[in-house]
């Protein structure tokens, strides 16, 4: 089956946000994560490096799964195949 213009479009967009959100992912869990046991200082009471792991990532991954629901809601609906509700 042969893709038309607005479907590879869409397709685009899909694995754009996809990827941008992949090395957001991939940069808090392994690149901040890394390297936040040299960062030596006190942040709200807890050394950095815990507050990181324990709260910062988790708080990023939930805001990473809204923002993909919310943008492929929205994008879903502008190309016209949304779920109907």
């Amino acid at each position: 089956m042969e893709l038309s213009e607005r479907h590879r479009e869409y397709w685009g967009k899909t694995l754009r946000i996809t990827g941008i959100l992949l090395a957001i992912w991939f940069f808090v869990t392994f690149v901040i994560g890394y390297f936040a046991r040299d960062l030596d200082f006190t942040f709200f009471g807890w050394p950095f490096s815990f507050w990181v792991a324990a709260q910062g990532a988790l708080i990023v991954y939930v805001l990473i799964i809204w923002f993909y629901a919310h943008y492929m809601n929205t994008l879903d609906q502008d190309y016209g195949v949304a779920e109907e509700e």
